[in-house]
């Protein structure tokens, strides 16, 4: 039943629909890479043309891939966390189908052109409406669980949590002027404030925080540092906010604004490094796992993106190194670095984990799971690598003043290239929704119980 009151059925709902969102999603991005190779593919065919592909492609990523993913694995951990039921299974399973519903509605909107035309706020108006319902109800659900627990402390992945669903619904409703209407230049703004902030007080906050349960979970080893922990959270909340503006240096926004997204841009610096350290002062002495337990090598493989990827941020939040790469395809391919590949790649490790325990069986194919995470793992680095080259070429054309139709010449090689990357992550991801599929399933198994420990419900406990 689709409003089942069964325990985790919520979890397992959002779960199972996020995986086929991420194939959707990667479909619609892989069609967009395809189109710089062949731009005349999409010829005669307004669905298909590359203004309407790519917003469907990241909203589809965004809030049908990430972020229900994301809510599926907190709705375990939270109760896991604080040894009680989840405080209403019922509304979680609703909103699931309501969100279901409002990605579908959306991406048939985006590709025939029925958009808001603000980035990463172009969902309609009553597509907005269903998902910050979606979102208090999420919250409500959330809060109550951990109100109602049977333990004292919270452990740093609920404040994270917590967090998460505390901030969310506010940059929501301020980012989508389909409730907050401004004018002009303050428009842009606020677009920046909210498509900057859902990175970090939603998929930060939320990723972060899987990985926090998962990293101990999975290593056996406890968090090296509870104290580092809580630093890392508070500072995220006060430094994050306001960054967003640099992405928009360029533009005659006030000046002390510009500055304060400059300087606490490069603060941001700090709660990465708490975060960072715990994580591989966690994993001290105990990095030999990597080689046999597959959903920390996900998850661990999250935390290295996760570094090059926060490395990468506020250094080109800075205002020299912003004016030379700003225009360029470095900044989409530091996004998908955050999004395709720290949080999805802990995402991927967290569902290796969680959902054979919902399900009470083995995945159904570890072989099948290990080419995912090289093919994902090979095409994303490939991905990555050819997104900042063209960035470079571009910025280097836009500094010595050529014309676009000189360099842009240079790119043309690129495009393929980004585009099997792309085709090498979509075949690992396909491989994954079968997986996940034959597991639903409950096909039997391909291989022995002890060839994966860590995958394995018999051998590793809740």
């Amino acid at each position: 039943m689709l409003l089942s009151d069964k325990e985790n059925s919520a979890s397992k709902f959002f779960i199972l629909t996020a995986v086929f969102w991420l194939v959707v999603g990667m479909t619609l991005g892989l069609t967009g890479a395809i189109e710089f190779v062949a731009p005349d593919a999409s010829t005669g065919y307004g669905p298909l043309t590359f203004s309407r592909i790519r917003p469907a492609h990241v909203n589809t990523v965004a809030f049908g891939w990430l972020s229900m993913a994301n809510i599926g694995i907190a709705l375990y951990i939270v109760p896991t966390l604080t040894k009680v039921k989840l405080f209403n299974e019922k509304l979680a399973n609703f909103v699931c189908i309501l969100w279901n519903l409002a990605i579908l509605a959306g991406i048939a909107c985006l590709v025939h052109g029925y958009s808001e035309g603000r980035e990463y706020a172009e969902l309609p108006v009553p597509i907005d409406v269903v998902v910050l319902i979606g979102l208090l109800s999420l919250s409500y659900v959330i809060y109550m669980t951990v109100i109602h627990r049977k333990v004292k402390k919270l452990y740093v992945s609920l404040w994270y949590i917590l967090g998460a669903f505390f901030w969310m619904p506010i940059v929501y409703f301020i980012g989508n002027r389909t409730f907050v209407r401004l004018d002009g230049l303050n428009d842009a703004i606020v677009n920046w404030f909210y498509g900057h902030n859902i990175l970090g007080m939603w998929f930060t906050t939320l990723g972060v925080g899987i990985a926090y349960y998962m990293i101990p979970k999975l290593s056996g080893k406890p968090l090296w540092s509870h104290s580092l922990s809580m630093l890392g959270f508070w500072t995220i909340a006060f430094f994050y906010a306001p960054t967003g503006t640099h992405h928009i240096l360029q533009a005659p926004v006030p000046e002390w604004l510009k500055a304060l997204a400059v300087v606490f841009s490069v603060a941001l610096v700090i709660p990465v490094i708490t975060v960072l350290t715990n994580f591989f002062m966690t994993m001290k002495g105990s990095w030999w796992q990597l080689a046999n337990n597959l959903p920390l090598r996900f998850v661990l493989t999250g935390a290295l993106f996760y570094l090059f990827t926060c490395i990468q941020g506020p250094f080109q939040a800075t205002r020299s190194i912003n004016w030379y790469i700003h225009f360029t395809q470095w900044v989409p391919g530091h996004a998908h670095a955050a999004l395709l590949g720290t949080f999805t790649f802990f995402n991927f490790g967290a569902i290796y984990y969680i959902l054979p325990r919902i399900l009470g069986r083995q995945f159904y194919s570890v072989g099948l799971a290990k080419a995912h995470y090289w093919f994902t793992f090979i095409g994303f680095n490939i991905f990555y690598f050819v997104f900042t080259v063209i960035g470079l070429i571009q910025a280097s054309g836009w500094q010595q003043g050529m014309e676009v139709s000189q360099w842009s010449i240079a790119l043309e090689p690129y495009w393929f290239y980004r585009a099997f990357g792309g085709a090498l992550m979509w075949f690992g991801n396909v491989l994954f929704l079968i997986n996940v599929f034959m597991t639903w399933r409950g096909a039997k198994p391909l291989d022995p119980p002890d060839e994966e420990p860590a995958m394995s419900v018999k051998r590793t406990g809740v």
